[in-house]
């Protein structure tokens, strides 16, 4: 299964509201989203637990209280998390006003999140 095309709507509909300037990258079965050429965040489907989540790139200093939000935990895809990197369960995102909590999260890290080293 691919993303969540209704999820990938909600969001464009959150970026459009807010003049947000991004570019979307297929990564994995899922959606990047790029903002001032950095991951900010995402959508990918769990194969395993056949649910899709949102990723959101918070940093490390809000990382610990996000994790006590609902629906939040630790991005894991190796057994070992990424630091400043959530999953959100769509409980954590069912509400359009969680889901565009969760997108000013990361937008809100993007200006102090370092650029990856291009190749």
């Amino acid at each position: 299964m691919a993303y969540n095309e209704h999820l990938a709507e909600r969001i464009a509909s959150v970026l459009q509201k807010k003049k947000v300037k991004h570019e979307v990258k297929n990564m994995m079965g899922g959606l990047c989203y790029m903002v001032d050429d950095k991951m900010c965040f995402g959508i990918h489907f769990d194969k395993k637990r056949q649910t899709d989540l949102l990723m959101a790139r918070v940093g490390e200093a809000a990382y610990p209280d996000l994790l006590k939000k609902e629906g939040c935990e630790p991005m894991d895809f190796t057994g070992r998390p990424m630091k400043g990197y959530v999953f959100v369960r769509p409980e954590g995102f069912d509400m359009d006003d969680d889901l565009e909590e969760w997108l000013q999260h990361a937008l809100d890290f993007n200006p102090q999140a370092p650029r990856s080293k291009k190749k």
